[in-house]
């Protein structure tokens, strides 16, 4: 069943001053189940002694203290929850003080409503520790339609790019047989990100100059750039998936995309975690077939970061020096999202 919550601004020194009257059971054994990115189920076991004189449950809810936790969340948030005591489970649920991917401590304890409005409570329950989990692929869709309105026209493009420093590639070449290896994403992007950390792959831009039509020339990754033509990374036996959305304090946002060739480790780990796009027909990356010639369109106004989850040997391209300025601002890696974006967050825990 799920309850309404409604803040408790109890403290201890309140807490003390309220009647001792015969001891209220406390919760023992708490079990956390159903657990999502901003709701868990929450049971526990308690004597039958006195149990008709519960009224509500108090939780104590705490992000574990993290060194790297997010600076922008306000501290002040009041986690103390009172509750209606209905039937247990019951479901806990509420964006405003649940965020994805966090570790939270919970104890529970059980309250008798007087008649003057006061609580009489029991001790504390033990604490348990449990984690929200990431986005679901319905959380993950209302991010692709929010970065659909702002994706913009599209524009041709014919090539894929990396840029990285040049004893990237020479390491490339002497220790891996010439192939880039998938590594793990890192922690950029939106707090509740199912890849961040997870999916395995090689970042590659697509973006070209709008005069142009070429990749641009300014790079924040490296003066070194290898390029592949877009047929060889996409095309009909590959998959693609939306992978996240976002911006960092600018006006400019990201838009991550997958590209899996089917059936591989990446594209099963996709399958289930984020929305699939139509490789002919979507707002970011398509690819159609035109007289007889592969034709690759990307979107004008996001720029996009293309993940592809298998090796790419480096003799399926070129690598040469960029002529532009390495722009070290533009780097996304680690990057933190903007909580308070209204154009990127939806009302789900940051």
């Amino acid at each position: 069943e799920q309850i309404m919550l409604v803040f408790y601004a109890g403290n201890k020194s309140q807490d003390s001053g309220i009647a001792e009257m015969e001891e209220l059971p406390v919760p023992h054994n708490i079990k956390i189940s159903n657990i999502t990115c901003d709701s868990f189920k929450i049971s526990w076991e308690m004597d039958s002694k006195s149990k008709d004189r519960i009224t509500h449950y108090f939780i104590d809810l705490n992000k574990k203290e993290n060194k790297n936790s997010n600076k922008f969340k306000h501290k002040d948030v009041p986690t103390k929850l009172v509750a209606k005591a209905v039937p247990l489970p019951m479901t806990v649920r509420g964006h405003w003080f649940l965020s994805p991917r966090t570790e939270y401590t919970v104890a529970v304890q059980t309250a008798s409503k007087q008649v003057d409005g006061d609580y009489v409570v029991s001790e504390w329950s033990e604490i348990i520790e449990f984690c929200t989990a990431d986005y679901s692929k319905v959380h993950l869709t209302q991010l692709l339609e929010k970065a659909e309105v702002i994706a913009g026209r599209m524009l041709k493009l014919s090539v894929f790019y990396r840029n990285q420093h040049k004893e990237y590639f020479d390491y490339i070449r002497e220790h891996h047989g010439n192939a880039m290896q998938p590594s793990v994403k890192d922690n950029s992007g939106s707090h509740g990100s199912p890849i961040s950390g997870k999916l395995e792959g090689i970042f590659f831009s697509c973006n070209t100059e709008f005069n142009t039509g070429k990749p641009p020339q300014d790079s924040p990754y490296g003066r070194y750039r290898y390029e592949i033509a877009a047929e060889k990374l996409f095309n009909p036996n590959t998959n693609l998936y939306f992978g996240d959305f976002y911006c960092m304090y600018t006006a400019y946002h990201y838009v991550i995309l997958v590209i899996a060739p089917v059936g591989s480790p990446g594209d099963e780990f996709c399958k289930q975690r984020l929305p699939q796009l139509n490789i002919k027909d979507n707002k970011f990356l398509t690819c159609d077939e035109e007289g007889g010639v592969m034709v690759y369109h990307h979107a004008q106004d996001v720029i996009l970061e293309v993940i592809y989850t298998d090796p790419v040997d480096l003799s399926l391209g070129t690598v040469a020096e960029i002529t532009g300025h390495q722009l070290m601002s533009l780097s996304t890696a680690n990057a933190k999202k903007d909580p308070s974006c209204k154009t990127c967050n939806i009302s789900v825990g940051r």
